[in-house]
């Protein structure tokens, strides 16, 4: 016979309160049903772990050392069904780089005010799959389209929630950063710092016999540190402006880039509850945030 964890439960309940019958009231269950566990834990066992008299109920050397390593069990087991039924009270939201850009903050209170049953909480994890595959999260923010090409379909799935404009990262005192757009083209020259694995941009964004010389790194901080040190440029979403500052670090457009899209995406066959709700909101706040800046733009150009 196998130890059970209700032949565990029993014990402790025994230490607790003194005896079988107080036990029986603690468990919920009868008190022949206590001594049946009992009897099958020192079975299963091969020892006896409870000494009995008339008056009381004495732990042998033996249970003292079974009842100790059994509280850590059941609190163990216990840790375990809470985190498991804390998946539908928790959405664990991760991100390699920039998390959602400058709607990170409006999507947090958002979603704190509609979902106060459900916290949300942002994980950077520095790979390609935002930390979904390697289950640091319940869903992933994705721009690298390399990190969206390694999830297999058939075991994950996505939705864009939105699109973000490209910009070029360069040192401050850098003579393009006088200017206020640049061309893909004014960059060809340059040493381009790119992340293989979670960057948005390689160099298929340049023609082949125009593609700039590359400096592979690994994180966002060292590619902000050389692009500070005028060694390198960089090209990136949107996003990575408003979550990432860096004293002699400047961003300024590329308008003939393309847009780079923002997806989420998460399990297949186990998403969470709230995927849905996350997916409306994020696509709501970049097509609310999109239309708010056009609106901008074209009353600048009615008053200039």
């Amino acid at each position: 016979m196998d130890v059970e964890l209700r032949h565990l439960r029993c014990l402790v309940a025994i230490a607790d309160a003194g005896g079988f019958t107080d036990a029986a009231v603690r468990l919920g269950v009868t008190q022949p049903s206590v001594s049946r566990a009992l009897a099958a834990l020192e079975d299963a066992l091969g020892v006896r772990v409870l000494r009995r008299t008339s008056r009381e109920v004495v732990l042998t050397s033996a249970g003292e050392r079974v009842l100790a390593r059994a509280r850590r069990v059941l609190a163990e087991v216990d840790d375990l069904v809470g985190e498991a039924r804390s998946g539908h009270t928790r959405l664990r939201l991760g991100h390699a780089w920039a998390a959602l850009g400058e709607h990170t903050v409006e999507l947090q209170r958002r979603w704190a005010a509609s979902h106060p049953d459900v916290s949300l909480h942002l994980v950077r994890t520095n790979t390609p799959s935002g930390g979904l595959a390697e289950g640091a999260c319940d869903v992933a923010v994705v721009r690298s389209p390399s990190g969206a090409d390694r999830l297999d379909p058939a075991r994950f799935d996505g939705a864009v929630v939105g699109l973000e404009a490209r910009y070029c990262a360069l040192a401050a005192d850098d003579p393009l950063a006088r200017r206020r757009q640049l061309r893909v083209t004014d960059l060809s020259d340059r040493v381009l710092a790119i992340d293989r694995r979670t960057g948005t941009t390689g160099v298929d964004l340049w023609p082949a016999g125009a593609r700039p010389e590359v400096e592979e790194i690994h994180d966002v901080d060292d590619w902000l540190a050389v692009i500070a040190s005028g060694r390198c440029v960089g090209v990136t979403a949107e996003g990575t402006l408003t979550q990432y500052r860096r004293q002699g670090v400047v961003f300024r457009p590329l308008r003939d880039a393309p847009p780079v899209p923002v997806r989420l995406v998460w399990w297949r066959d186990d998403p969470h509850p709230a995927t849905a709700d996350l997916v409306g909101l994020l696509a709501h706040l970049y097509r609310t945030g999109a239309t708010r800046r056009r609106t901008k733009a074209s009353r600048d150009t009615r008053t200039t």
